[in-house]
């Protein structure tokens, strides 16, 4: 099959359309259209449903849009390979791991990293669905759970709880409960149950809500939960690595915390001479020693 017409149907198939896909390759949409018939009539078979908005695959087109993205994330996977031949760091990098961790935590760290690599461009994909790392749509994961998937090189980063945590202000206003039976004088802030999630939270969450709390903020992400609890609104369900970075937080009902919840590092093994990946990984694990010497400074002091 040709490749060059392969080639065009994807990107055409990735578009949407014929003239965004001539813009991204440099040709006229009369040549694009060309080749899409020419790919039609050695398969046989009809790829695009044509109407005023756009293209839509057809049923045979998408069976070959599967195919040729495999083939794109492949070859993307050799390309990476390739340039991680050389001595320096540089290129882009994929790193996928939650809302709330990727914002609240690895963010603010991030200057440290470009300040030893500037040519290391991240492309940070912050979202709750477990992406799929041997397919290429991420590097590199850190996630709330050890992954499942094959092929893949782990390392367990830490561990996590989720805590109850309100400000000093709300405190100072409103009191610190000295027992779950008094959580009802307060607002909860917490996640929504329906969002994903880390399940130790939500099922904490399950067991606050025994105590037939009144007053509910729910959040699809930490970050909301976050900022709702710093701006006085009640007592958050939050993950513990925020007390380092944010010492406006005071715990709530220390005795009262979720289950152990590992964080993992995670990249295909495919990956594993990657000297990108090996950059951000050994930068992850220094800010991780950093995190735990300046816990145990404040749990000292």
């Amino acid at each position: 099959m040709d490749w060059d017409k392969l080639r065009i149907f994807h990107a055409v198939a990735d578009a949407g359309s014929l003239t965004h896909a001539g813009d991204q390759l440099h040709l006229s949409q009369s040549a694009i259209s060309r080749q899409i018939r020419g790919l039609e009539e050695s398969l046989n078979a009809t790829l695009f449903h044509r109407h005023a908005r756009g293209l839509i695959l057809t049923e045979q087109g998408e069976l070959l849009f599967d195919a040729t993205r495999a083939m794109m994330r492949r070859l993307d996977a050799a390309t990476a390979r390739i340039r991680d031949s050389e001595e320096e760091v540089f290129g882009e990098l994929r790193v996928t791991t939650t809302i709330g961790f990727g914002t609240l935590w690895l963010a603010p760290r991030l200057p440290k990293l470009f300040e030893k690599y500037p040519d290391l461009n991240i492309d940070l994909m912050l979202e709750e669905r477990v992406l799929d790392l041997p397919m290429r749509e991420a590097d590199v994961a850190i996630r709330m759970k050890e992954p499942s998937q094959a092929d893949l090189i782990r390392k367990r980063l830490m561990s996590v709880h989720m805590c109850l945590y309100a400000s000093r202000d709300y405190i100072s206003q409103r009191g610190n409960p000295d027992s779950p039976e008094n959580l009802p004088g307060h607002r909860l802030i917490c996640q929504n149950p329906r969002s994903a999630q880390v399940g130790a939270g939500a099922t904490l969450v399950q067991e606050l809500m025994t105590y037939e709390i009144p007053s509910l903020l729910t959040v699809n992400n930490y970050y909301g939960v976050l900022q709702s609890v710093l701006q006085n609104l009640g007592i958050g369900v939050l993950p513990d690595y925020l007390s380092r970075d944010f010492p406006q937080l005071i715990q709530v009902l220390p005795n009262v915390q979720s289950v152990e919840v590992p964080v993992f590092l995670a990249y295909p093994s495919e990956l594993r001479q990657s000297k990108r990946i090996a950059a951000f990984r050994d930068f992850v694990q220094e800010e991780i020693v950093l995190y735990r010497k300046e816990l145990q400074k404040q749990s000292g002091s």
